[in-house]
């Protein structure tokens, strides 16, 4: 599944297979490139992307558009989330980090997150955006994601291991389930 979209702010393209396969991902942000390459590679997903963005003003609207257009992909595959487990867990230490995820393939969108960065920036990456690109995931994709990270020192580790905790809930959230229909009381989502 591919969208691109294009703002007067960013021009993004991305595809992406929930089955894997290689991923190329540029956004001109190089730490932001190497939270999503671990995201993909941990997470088992394939992910292609291209992205240009108003890196002189800063790199907010290039990371929240990539979370905005991440977040259709996801939605727009796993369509009324039917035949998935839905329900995700992972705790992933990254050295002396550590990070707790968890997700339910809902439709109803939320955010928890539990994180502080002692430091600005990791490389050109302003830390504060790592909220912002797992909420407007969540938003778009209707996930309902839980993200606590209860120690740490390192900023770089602790966001390393939020992006790979997420990957890790996520790649068990849309296993194929036992039950063909979706996973709720209700019959729907």
């Amino acid at each position: 599944m591919e969208i691109t979209r294009k703002t007067n702010e960013t021009k993004i393209r991305l595809s992406v297979s929930l089955d894997g396969g290689k991923s190329s991902i540029s956004t001109g942000i190089g730490f932001f490139d190497h939270m999503l390459t671990a995201f993909s590679v941990h997470g088992g997903f394939g992910i292609n992307l291209h992205s240009d963005g108003d890196l002189n003003v800063d790199g907010h609207h290039t990371v929240e558009d990539v979370g905005i257009v991440l977040g259709q992909v996801f939605n727009e595959l796993l369509g009324d989330k039917s035949g998935i487990v839905r329900f995700g867990h992972a705790v992933i230490p990254m050295d002396e980090s550590l990070c707790e995820c968890t997700v339910d393939i809902s439709n109803r969108p939320y955010l928890v997150f539990n994180a502080e960065f002692t430091g600005g920036c990791a490389g050109e990456f302003d830390l504060c955006l790592t909220k912002e690109f797992f909420y407007a995931l969540c938003m778009k994709s209707g996930i309902t994601m839980h993200i606590n990270v209860p120690y740490g020192e390192n900023d770089h580790h602790k966001c390393e291991a939020i992006f790979k905790a997420a990957a890790h809930a996520l790649r068990k959230a849309v296993q194929k389930s036992d039950c063909e229909s979706v996973l709720s009381s209700k019959g729907m989502l």
